[in-house]
């Protein structure tokens, strides 16, 4: 009986030792089956962000390894090979405030999805502005809440009205939407004695955002100014499939005409733009596009293409790199750019119509300014709102614009302005290297604080010359250094963007041309005030005033054998008016 006793109690020692060690590499197996999450980063009216940083952080106690994306073109994001457990996500955006959201379970053989709704910066001081309701709620009111997660906003309401109600996806219910419409009375040009400006004269200019049902929007803008002896208008229409300026596709269409003078030509011009940009993985964003040009002035006529690239790779949290193929910027700059800048999608739609290349004069015959410009560069953030840009560019112009002041020139090859003395030029072709350091900070409330230093080529008049002005004219190595400020005034509410630009010498072209246009530093002292006016009618009213060169720096005088011209990198300009937004 003891031996009987001792044989079971040993072989349910073996069963239990045996079941053991076959449990163990199953639950290590087990262990090993990854997760995955997936997401979408969107704004409060639904619109999905590309370019987003998510970080994603481990919750268990001593694990501290973190995992970065980037948002591609749809505001999606994914990540695969995830150990199983909670997670916490981070999200930050250029003009948005940073996101978290916390508690996200990762389960083996599973995709998590969350959906992630960035606010605007200004989205809280809305809310402290808006007046607290006086309305009671109804006890016998039911809400019933569809959400994505426990511990996210719900996205849909269902209220016993029998309404669907997306109010709940902003969480800000009463938010004002974005404005639709934009109108400005404004007189003076931007860049006056070239044909393919707007010409300096009082004019109305309007844009418009329709909605075509889905994401898809489209931007209608038109300008037209009221001087009897040079009338002239355009048009210009903007498609956007995805609903965001640079975050996908874009078509962009502009024509514009305009009656030079009473008894003069009249130039015709059509630009047709193409671009967007796509996400390559989760680092990188490819940007890309181009313009077709075509101008006509008379019989004669001129055409060019200029086609542009951007890839940006994010190296880490902290470093990325960009690496620049473009066109030398002819106005505003690139219209995915123009976003981002005061106004949004509706002012880069207004800037759409004065951005035709500069008309010059070569021979009899005209021609546009071109060029191409290369640039790889380096950029760290320095603390949470600081970046520092490092960059090398090359320039490489074909026409180079120069503008300046004279009478009695050469018709053939100095395009006149019919209003003034001032002029365009053909300065002919310039090479250069160069390179950049600039520095961006945002600082508390609305002041941002912008520092750039540029070495690069510029053309400069060598010595007086008996043959063309553009045989004197060489390209030399320049210094310049840059500081701007942009800022709202507490308790007046006026936007004032000022900066100036100091050139260690004399030169009749502007350094870093690309740069000035990315970082919007034009020579010597400009100044920009938006000052908002009290309310007396629809819509929001602003005063505008847009100065170039206050103190009419940078001035030349040469000699050719047409005649003695001043020349300048930017002339002394103003641009003033009234704009409203509905």
């Amino acid at each position: 009986m003891k031996r009987e006793r001792l044989r079971i109690a040993g072989a349910l020692v073996l069963t239990v030792m045996v079941s053991s060690f076959a449990a163990i590499p199953a639950a290590a197996q087990a262990k090993l089956v990854p997760g995955k999450l997936a997401g979408v980063v969107r704004d409060a009216a639904g619109t999905p962000q590309m370019g987003a940083s998510v970080e994603l952080v481990s919750e268990a106690v001593g694990v501290a390894a973190t995992r970065g994306f980037l948002t591609n073109t749809q505001g999606m994001f994914r990540g695969d090979k995830l150990v199983p457990g909670f997670y916490t996500v981070r999200v930050t955006l250029a003009g948005f405030l940073p996101t978290l959201e916390k508690h996200i379970r990762v389960t083996s053989n599973l995709t998590t999805v969350v959906r992630i709704e960035l606010e605007s910066m200004f989205a809280s001081l809305d809310q402290l502005r808006r007046m607290p309701s006086n309305s009671t709620a109804d006890v016998d009111d039911w809400k019933w809440v569809l959400r994505s997660a426990s511990a996210m906003r719900p996205v849909l309401e269902w209220v016993d009205s029998d309404t669907l109600s997306g109010a709940a996806v902003t969480g800000e219910p009463g938010r004002p939407r974005a404005p639709r419409m934009r109108m400005e009375f404004t007189d003076g040009a931007r860049r006056p004695t070239s044909a393919s400006s707007i010409a300096s004269s009082p004019a109305t200019a309007v844009a418009y955002d329709q909605k075509l049902g889905g994401t898809s929007r489209m931007i209608l803008a038109g300008q037209v100014s009221y001087d009897g002896d040079a009338p002239a208008g355009g048009i210009a229409t903007i498609w956007l499939p995805t609903g965001t300026l640079g975050a996908g596709p874009h078509t962009a269409l502009v024509l514009r005409e305009a009656k030079l003078g009473p008894v003069g030509p009249t130039f015709r011009g059509i630009r047709f733009d193409q671009g967007g940009a796509f996400a390559l993985g989760d680092r990188t964003v490819l940007r890309y596009g181009g313009e077709y040009v075509l101008v006509g002035l008379g019989r004669a006529a001129a055409s060019s293409l200029h086609p542009r690239a951007e890839l940006d790779v994010r190296l880490t949290d902290d470093w990325s790199t960009a690496i620049v193929f473009a066109s030398m910027p002819n106005g505003p700059g690139p219209l995915e750019a123009n976003e981002v800048q005061p106004g949004g999608v509706l002012a880069a739609a207004l800037n759409e119509l004065d951005a035709f290349p500069a008309l010059l004069w070569r021979q009899g015959r005209p021609v546009l300014q071109n060029g191409l410009h290369e640039e790889i560069s380096a950029e760290r953030k320095i603390s949470t709102r600081g970046k520092l840009q490092i960059a090398g560019f090359h320039d490489d112009n074909g026409h180079v614009a120069v503008f300046g002041r004279g009478s009695d020139l050469p018709a053939a090859d100095y395009f006149q302005d019919n209003f003034s003395t001032g002029f365009a030029y053909d300065g002919g072709s310039s090479s250069s290297w160069g390179t950049r350091v600039a520095f961006r900070e945002k600082l508390d409330g609305d002041v941002e604080l912008t520092a750039v230093y540029s070495f690069g080529g510029a053309l400069t008049p060598f010595d007086d010359a008996d043959g063309l002005l553009r045989d004197a004219l060489r390209t030399a190595q320049r210094h310049s250094l840059g500081a701007g400020i942009s800022a709202k005034v507490p308790g007046l509410g006026t936007r004032v963007q000022a900066g100036y630009k100091w050139v260690n010498g004399i030169t009749v072209s502007s350094v870093d041309s690309y740069g000035g246009s990315l970082f919007q530093m034009d020579p010597y002292l400009h100044l920009v005030i938006r000052q908002p006016l009290p309310k007396f009618a629809s819509g929001r009213w602003e005063a505008i005033a847009d100065c170039n060169n206050v103190l009419a720096q940078g001035y030349v005088s040469t000699n050719s054998r047409d005649g003695r011209v001043v020349l300048g990198p930017a002339f002394r300009t103003f641009r003033g008016g009234l704009s409203v937004q509905f």
